[in-house]
């Protein structure tokens, strides 16, 4: 058994299944969708965002 109870063979299975379905493009897409994602979650954390100190409204 692997983690938490999914073995490798099951891993493979379900990821064959998924490209069987979505096929290869579009599983490409959601990837590199939910990668841009976490990036700017990141970047939203850490504080830097893209606006310059003029875009910012005065407090």
């Amino acid at each position: 058994m692997g983690l938490s109870g999914i073995s490798p063979w099951s891993l493979i299975l379900i990821l064959l299944i998924a490209v069987v379905l979505f096929g290869t493009k579009r599983l490409r897409n959601v990837g590199k969708d939910l990668g841009g994602a976490v990036k700017g979650f990141k970047e939203g954390l850490n504080g830097e965002d893209d606006t310059t100190p003029e875009d910012k409204p005065h407090s």
